[in-house]
């Protein structure tokens, strides 16, 4: 599954359950204000030891919860199983710009190209602080630490050029730390990957 999907699924199945239990909780508040006013019951029930409710209120809210996890670890989980046949590119995060090292060592600086309908598979690191890699047309955010190497994917589509930026403040120019990513052809890929001097 494409992970843009995956994490697209878990927010809206997430949003969805969060906004039907808000609307449901807060009607059922009005009405509770209204049919048990204290007009018209001066005198408080006590429900306590009621053990269908005590039970209904603690397995309902365990399973939206478990729900709730069960979608968000699938679409992690999407996130860390790397498809076969992967293009994997090094991510090295300094202050403040973003190289790029390809499979056959070729460098660039702010500028990530990669071929359309391919798997990516970025091995990301830093070289001095914490940063953090975001690529918001992708779903990909993840930080980049000294001395600890990390990984995520995704799955590109047709061509275009899309934004990368830093989210983890940096330093003083950290709002400068944008990128490119360009995403060609296969064959515009292998032609720019074979070029030298660039």
């Amino acid at each position: 599954m494409n992970s843009v999907v995956g994490i697209d699924q878990a927010f809206w199945y997430i949003f969805i359950v969060s906004a039907v239990l808000l609307t449901g909780i807060t009607l059922t508040m009005i009405y509770f204000v209204i049919r048990y006013r204290r007009s018209r019951h001066p005198r408080a029930a006590d429900i306590r030891g009621n053990w269908k409710l005590e039970l209904l209120w603690t397995i309902i809210p365990t399973i939206i919860a478990l729900s709730m996890f069960a979608v968000g670890w699938k679409s992690y989980t999407g996130l860390r199983s790397v498809p076969a046949g992967s293009v994997q590119i090094q991510v090295l995060a300094q202050m403040f710009t973003w190289i790029f090292v390809y499979e056959n060592d070729k460098e660039s600086e702010n500028l990530l190209m990669v071929p359309e309908h391919t798997p990516i598979k970025l091995n990301i690191e830093s070289l001095d602080v914490i940063h953090s890699f975001y690529l918001p047309a992708f779903r990909v955010k993840v930080d980049a630490v000294k001395k600890f190497p990390t990984y995520v994917w995704f799955r590109t589509e047709g061509p275009g050029e899309f934004d990368i930026m830093c989210t983890e403040y940096c330093g003083l120019d950290h709002s400068k730390m944008l990128a490119k990513l360009k995403v060609v052809s296969r064959q515009e890929y292998d032609a720019w990957l074979a070029r030298e001097g660039e």
